[in-house]
Parts: C-alpha cells; sequence; structure tokens
C-alpha cells in the first residue's frame, strides 16, 4: 500500500517506513505528526482519488530530525544601475519517516508486520533446517571416524606386502646389476687376449704369404733358367 500526501506546497509518494525531507514544521523530533490532505491511496490493484482528498484516510510519521538544504544563491543584477545583490539561501526541512497509512480502518502498518512476522518464521523455520542438517552431517563425520580404523589394518597388512615385494624387487635388479657388471669384467679381461691373439695370427699370416712368395720367385727364376738352356741346345743342334 502506498499514498501521495501533500506537505509544504509540494506532493510525496510515500509507504510506510519511508524517509523523506519536507518543509519545516513545528513537531520536534521524537514527535508524531499526521498528514490530512491525502490526496491518493492505492492498494494492490484498488485505489482511491481524492476529489480533491481522500475521505477517511490519514497518514503518520514520525519526526527523525531537523536538517538545512543545499546552499541556493540569489543574484540579482540591474544593468545600467551599479546594482549587483547576491545572497545565499538555505531552507530549513523536517526529516520524517512514515509510521502509518490508514484507510477506512484498514492498516498498512499492521499488514507489513504480518509480512515481517511470516518472514521472521520462514527464516527460523530455515534455520533449524539448517541446524538439524548440521548435526546429522557431525553424527555422519563421527561414524566415518570410528569405522576408519577397522578399514585401515587391510590397508595396512597390504601396504606391508607390497613393501616387501618391492624389497624383493629391489635386491633382484640388485643381483642382476652385480651379474652385469661382472660380465663386463669378463668382457674387459677377455678383450687383450682377443687383441694379442688377432696380432699373432696376423703376423703369421704374413709369413705364409712372405714364404709363398719366395717360393713363387724360385720356381720362375729355375723355369727360366731351364727354358734357356733348352732354347741354347735347340740353336746349337741346328747348327
Amino acid at each position: 500500500m502506498y499514498a501521495v500526501i501533500e506537505t509544504g506546497g509540494k506532493q510525496y509518494r510515500v509507504e510506510v517506513g519511508t524517509e523523506l525531507e519536507i518543509e519545516l514544521l513545528e513537531a520536534g523530533p521524537g514527535e508524531s505528526v499526521a498528514f490530512e490532505r491525502v490526496l491518493l491511496i492505492a492498494d494492490g490493484d484498488s485505489a482511491s482519488i481524492g476529489r480533491p482528498v481522500v475521505a477517511n484516510a490519514s497518514v503518520s510519521a514520525e519526526v527523525l530530525r531537523r536538517d538545512r538544504g543545499e546552499k541556493l544563491i540569489s543574484f540579482k543584477y540591474r544593468p545600467k544601475a551599479r546594482s549587483r545583490v547576491k545572497k545565499g539561501h538555505r531552507q530549513e526541512l523536517t526529516v520524517v519517516r512514515i509510521s502509518d497509512i490508514v484507510l477506512d480502518g484498514k492498516s498498512a502498518a499492521d499488514e507489513v508486520a504480518k509480512v515481517e512476522e511470516r518472514r521472521l518464521t520462514e527464516r527460523q523455520r530455515l534455520e533449524e533446517a539448517a541446524k538439524r542438517q548440521a548435526a546429522q552431517d557431525a553424527a555422519l563425520a563421527a561414524k566415518l571416524a570410528a569405522d576408519k580404523p577397522a578399514a585401515d589394518k587391510p590397508a595396512k597388512a597390504k601396504s606391508a606386502d607390497d613393501d616387501a615385494d618391492t624389497k624383493s624387487t629391489a635386491s633382484k635388479s640388485t643381483a642382476s646389476k652385480s651379474a652385469a657388471s661382472k660380465t663386463a669384467a669378463k668382457d674387459t679381461k677377455a678383450k687383450p687376449a682377443a687383441k694379442k691373439a688377432s696380432a699373432a695370427s696376423k703376423a703369421s699370416t704374413k709369413t705364409t704369404s712372405k714364404a709363398d712368395t719366395t717360393e713363387s720367385k724360385a720356381k720362375s727364376s729355375t723355369t727360366t733358367k731351364a727354358d734357356t738352356t733348352k732354347t741354347s741346345r735347340t740353336a746349337s743342334s741346328k747348327d
């Protein structure tokens, strides 16, 4: 529900709880004031329009404090008269909070209070539900913590088996590494003997080839000499 009121020659649209600055009133802070000139009141889809004011309607408010508006400059200038007048002005204001809007005995403040109560009830219900859920979660966490040691024992045994397998694998790898190192040492020792044997075989091969070459040269020289003797004999016989 909202209303349109008139005060100080100005019109304002107000609801319950609205704070507004209006022209200065005689009431002091903490006092209550009522605005009788209510031009319109709307409640949902229905509206009451005043001619000029709404009958059986009133708007009450609480005075919060007195205040002053922004500074306004008033400058009066008269040409060809050397007249210039400059003045400042700050309007005195009253700050009020709308507390209730009444139309034909129906109060907007009561409706707002009911809505607020329902909202608080709903909030309390949600808080209670959240507390119950938190308690259930805490109980479940405690149960899981209690069941955890029993579930960890097989895991520990399994971890021990895994450690044993790891150790055996490590020992096997160490043994294989030692065997490989021994084989490498044997190969290293055998290499010089193989080099010596290859050197000896190369030397014997060279000696054999030299002997064959010498024999072949001797044979060829002998054959050449025999052929020469035969030729000389044949020539002498012809003569």
